[in-house]
């Protein structure tokens, strides 16, 4: 089941990832995802959220996401 969960969450934060214009957006929806995806493997949610959200902030720097 968690399996499912998780491939869910990734196909909908992928779709949306082209609707994030600017750091915060992509902070904020990183650090949701982060958490989410943490829990649902049974790590922490706040470790979880600071990665996501540092990922979503530093993405375009790195040239992941456009």
């Amino acid at each position: 089941m968690k399996i499912v969960k998780l491939s869910g969450l990734m196909a909908i934060a992928l779709s949306l990832s082209g609707c994030l214009d600017t750091d915060t957006e992509r902070g904020l929806a990183g650090a949701a995802g982060g958490a989410v995806i943490a829990d649902v493997t049974g790590g922490s949610a706040v470790t979880g959220a600071v990665i996501g959200g540092a990922a979503g902030v530093f993405c375009d720097d790195l040239g992941v996401c456009k």
